[in-house]
């Protein structure tokens, strides 16, 4: 498996694997792949990566080398008032390459991505502890969002500072900034 950013060539592609990876998950949207390609022709879309199977990568459905197996977006965002946080989401996996680590492949190569952008305070998303905290995303008691549960909203800050706020996101995700 590679991973890398994404071309424009794999565009339809991602909107696919999106859509499948979302198609029975308990917390969709069903706008999942509308938000990273409303993301992407805003231009805000601060990295867009792609997992893509290799040579040694063979599944039951015959996906062989060049598939997409997994895509992670991650936008610009605020929490309080420091700029320059990464939300990561979504984050998706194709459902018959799920739990053989794709998905922690990308995020550790978005948090690696965003841990050298200079500025960069730390990336914040909307998700599962029991998933995400094992990357070290965390909830604070001064973060939260109104209507998502407090334990939903997690932060892995780059530095000793405590995230404190309500994260500010892109509109392309459709939510009521409160």
């Amino acid at each position: 498996m590679q991973i890398r950013t994404e071309q424009a060539r794999d565009r339809a592609g991602i909107a696919e694997l999106i859509g499948a990876a979302f198609r029975d998950a308990l917390h969709k949207t069903g706008r999942e792949a509308q938000i990273v390609a409303d993301l992407r022709a805003a231009g805000a879309l601060r990295l867009s990566l792609v997992a893509e199977a290799g040579p040694e990568d063979r599944a039951p459905d015959g996906a062989g080398p060049g598939t997409l197996l997994g895509h992670i977006a991650v936008s610009p965002a605020q929490i309080g008032a420091v700029p320059g946080w990464g939300l990561i989401g979504p984050l998706a996996v194709r459902p018959d390459w799920q739990g053989r680590g794709i998905g922690a492949a990308l995020m550790r190569a978005a948090l690696a991505a965003l841990r050298a952008q200079p500025g960069c305070p730390g990336a914040v998303l909307v998700g599962y502890p029991a998933y995400y905290g094992r990357f070290g995303f965390a909830s604070f008691p001064d973060l939260g969002m109104p209507g998502v549960p407090q334990e939903a909203v997690m932060a892995l800050p780059f530095t000793d500072a405590a995230p404190h706020g309500v994260p500010l996101h892109h509109a392309a995700f459709g939510l009521d900034q409160g």
